[in-house]
């Protein structure tokens, strides 16, 4: 890596004046995810992806050993401020990562960022972080909130679908994720239904479908991550629309919910189509080694959250080594998450001006694989190199 390079020569000047950097034995790794209440199966998904990322790297980043401790949000921001704060001010780490929520992380941010800490979300990634908010030591492994849907609406504009019917959680990501369609969608909204979230949310949308159907519109698209995902996509294929009523989503439908489905026999959700920066399928010697070493180790295909937690610790541990355990050279430490310079499992990114990752939307189908096993792969490049719509209210350069 070029940053090892620049190390060594920091490293030999310092010797040379005979003072000595401060490197770190250990460098710890703050990890916030839901590990309780229903949506504890993804965030369980993204320890997993965590824990085999430091068995990959045998718990060291160089000669610097690394320490990861998890921390659970309740699936509540001020839960999972708590749980941030204790991170920082009394296990005092070095980084923070995680976060699935998008009103979790905008809750936390303060309590990293102004303590002088990194923060690398694995998740979300709220408009308000790509925008305004934007720091130079905030990071995402994973995309801005509209970009994944902005993608859905190019795929629905190509494929002729004329009028759509939406449906999303009302919180933060629900919100971006309605406005990410809408921004690049160009037919007919035929209605929209923002349905109630956190942990007593919304499981029933019985009454929502049925106003769906009504409105004659050619496809339906939904965003709903998690135990909200198989319940709506067990409601949609009872109402047996998948014929009159084509779905279209977002973090929807993935390697969470699809062992449940395909146990249920839920045959409306093969073939339906979802985008993502993200699949299993994607070429490239990292991602094979992390898909093959995940199914081994937990008998499940690993999600997009499994693999954006992976990219976490790996950035984390590259920037690590880049400085040569140097945890006191916070700028050699940002310049080289910077860089990206780590064998990512989406492939080859860059980041722009607000530490948002620049990067490939694809659509996948969901299928079954050579095993009968129901997954999903790639069908076409929708964007490539795609910067979100955020990046020009940052005022970082």
């Amino acid at each position: 890596m070029k940053y090892l390079a620049q190390a060594a020569v920091a490293a030999g000047l310092a010797g040379a004046l005979g003072v000595q950097p401060a490197l770190a034995e250990t460098a710890k790794i703050g990890f916030v995810t839901t590990l309780t209440t229903p949506a504890a199966v993804i965030g369980n998904d993204m320890k997993n992806a965590v824990d085999l990322a430091m068995e990959h790297l045998g718990s060291k980043a160089g000669d610097t050993d690394l320490e990861v401790i998890f921390a659970d949000d309740g699936f509540a921001p001020e839960t999972g401020k708590q749980a941030t704060d204790k991170l920082v001010k009394q296990d005092d780490v070095d980084f923070v990562a995680g976060y699935i929520w998008s009103h979790v992380l905008l809750a936390s941010r303060k309590s990293v960022l102004d303590a002088g800490k990194f923060l690398i979300s694995a998740n979300a990634g709220p408009s308000q972080m790509a925008g305004k908010l934007c720091d130079e030591n905030f990071f995402s492994t994973s995309w801005q909130n509209d970009q994944t849907p902005m993608a859905m609406g190019e795929v629905l504009n190509q494929q002729g679908v004329k009028s759509l019917y939406i449906m999303a959680p009302n919180y933060a990501a629900g919100k971006d994720m309605v406005e990410g369609v809408e921004r690049t969608y160009k037919g007919e909204i035929k209605g929209k239904d923002l349905t109630k979230w956190g942990a007593d949310a919304q499981l029933d949308f019985s009454a929502e479908l049925a106003k769906a159907k009504a409105s004659g519109a050619e496809g339906i698209f939904v965003f709903y991550p998690g135990a909200a995902g198989g319940a709506f996509i067990k409601q949609y294929d009872q109402a047996g629309l998948s014929e009159t009523l084509p779905l279209y989503s977002v973090f929807t439908v993935d390697a969470i919910s699809l062992p449940k489905l395909q146990q249920a026999d839920f045959k409306a959700v093969l073939g339906s189509r979802t985008t993502q920066e993200w699949d299993p399928t994607l070429d490239n010697e990292a991602n094979k080694k992390f898909v093959a070493d995940f199914k081994a180790k937990y008998g499940t295909y690993p999600s997009y959250y499994a693999a954006q937690s992976y990219d976490a610790i790996m950035l984390i541990a590259s920037a690590i080594e880049a400085v040569g355990g140097d945890m006191s050279n916070k700028d050699g430490i940002r310049a080289a998450m910077k860089s990206a310079d780590y064998e990512s499992v989406r492939g080859k990114y860059t980041y722009g001006n607000n530490n948002f990752p620049i990067e490939n939307f694809y659509l996948r189908e969901v299928v079954t694989d050579a095993d009968g096993t129901w997954t999903t792969k790639v069908v076409s490049t929708v964007y490539k190199d795609h910067q979100d719509s955020y990046a020009a209210e940052c005022p970082l350069k």
